[in-house]
């Protein structure tokens, strides 16, 4: 890389910095506000447990578990007021997911963890592309432990009938410097019965490099 693309680059990265410095500056995210940036797998990774497929070697409805690695970024987005009363502030968040295995990326989550710090709520508002949105709240803290609500989760006519999501449940651990953990219960009604689908996993800070000259 020349001077001149490196220098241009290095501009770029700290504009983008700044602007979210800046917009996180304007956000009170309590909690939230150490998350702000990009977050990857551990070399241990995670696990997920999910209902085997029709076909598969655990057969139809059987506990597949597949090991992963994964990445998420967290960025300031924006504030709301509901009904005259609630003030909330938001990160928005995009988290990726990919088989140990083959490297193929077999889950993706784009969503928002919203802070009322008026209440010390937290809540975990989540879309991912099988038709399923959710939302889960949790007392504010180091520790927010996230559940659904009666109404928490919304699918698709299809997922209602065949797969449908009847609680979310998710602990997220941001107690130690540079380091976040969650872990995570999907009750699932799927191929006749009940199906618990967990997941859980450790993530490190990612370190911000600057381009090399």
């Amino acid at each position: 890389m020349n001077k001149k693309v490196a220098l241009l680059a290095l501009i770029s990265l700290s504009s983008v910095s700044f602007i979210q410095n800046a917009r996180a500056a304007d956000l009170d995210l309590g909690p939230l506000t150490n998350l702000i940036g990009t977050w990857e797998s551990t070399k241990f990774g995670g696990v997920d447990v999910a209902p085997g497929q029709a076909g598969s070697n655990v057969g139809k409805g059987g506990p597949a578990v597949e090991p992963y690695y994964e990445t998420i970024t967290f960025e300031p987005a924006a504030d709301a007021t509901n009904a005259s009363e609630q003030y909330l502030t938001a990160l928005y968040y995009k988290q990726e997911v990919f088989r140990k295995r083959d490297n193929a990326k077999f889950h993706d989550q784009r969503g928002y963890l919203i802070y009322d710090k008026k209440n010390q709520m937290v809540y975990n508002s989540f879309c991912i592309p099988r038709a399923v949105c959710v939302v889960a709240e949790g007392k504010a803290g180091q520790v927010i432990n996230f559940e659904s609500s009666t109404r928490g989760v919304a699918e698709s006519k299809f997922m209602t009938e065949k797969d449908t999501t009847t609680k979310f449940k998710m602990s997220l651990d941001m107690s130690e410097k540079d380091i976040l953990k969650y872990s995570q219960i999907t009750s699932l009604e799927v191929y006749g019965g009940a199906f618990t689908h967990t997941d859980s996993g450790t993530f490190k800070r990612k370190n911000e490099q600057t381009p090399k000259s």
